[in-house]
C-alpha cells in the first residue's frame, strides 16, 4: 500500500535527508524518492479508473473504413513525391517512391485488419 503522505512533504523530506546525509547518498535518496512518487501517481490512477469505471471498447464497425484517412493521405503524397522523384531520379526514384507507398498502405491496411 503506498504511502498517502503529501508528495510535498516526500520531497522535503528527500531534500533535508540528502542535505544531512551529503552527496554520497544521492542516488539512494533520488531512487526511494521515484518509487514513492510512482506509487502515488500509480494510486492516483488507479482510483481515477475505479471512479469511472472500465473505458467503452470501440465498436467493430467497418475496419475498411480506417484506411480512408491513409488512402487519401498516400494520394495527396503521391502528387508532389511523384513530381520531386521522376525530376530529381528519373523512372527508378518514381518506382521507387510508389513502391514505398505502396508498402506503406500494406502495412497500414495489415495492421487494421489484425486490429478490427
Amino acid at each position: 500500500m503506498p504511502d498517502h503522505r503529501p508528495i510535498r512533504e516526500d520531497l522535503q523530506a528527500t531534500l533535508d535527508a540528502r542535505r544531512d546525509l551529503g552527496p554520497d547518498y544521492e542516488a539512494a535518496l533520488v531512487d526511494s524518492f521515484a518509487e514513492r512518487l510512482d506509487a502515488t501517481i500509480a494510486a492516483r490512477v488507479s482510483a481515477e479508473l475505479q471512479r469511472h469505471g472500465p473505458a467503452p471498447h470501440p465498436s467493430k464497425g467497418n475496419p475498411g473504413a480506417a484506411m480512408i484517412p491513409i488512402a487519401l493521405g498516400s494520394m495527396g503524397l503521391g502528387i508532389p513525391l511523384t513530381a520531386i522523384a521522376s525530376a530529381n531520379a528519373g523512372l527508378l526514384g518514381l518506382a521507387i517512391t510508389w513502391f514505398a507507398i505502396a508498402v506503406i498502405n500494406m502495412a497500414a491496411a495489415g495492421a487494421i485488419m489484425r486490429r478490427g
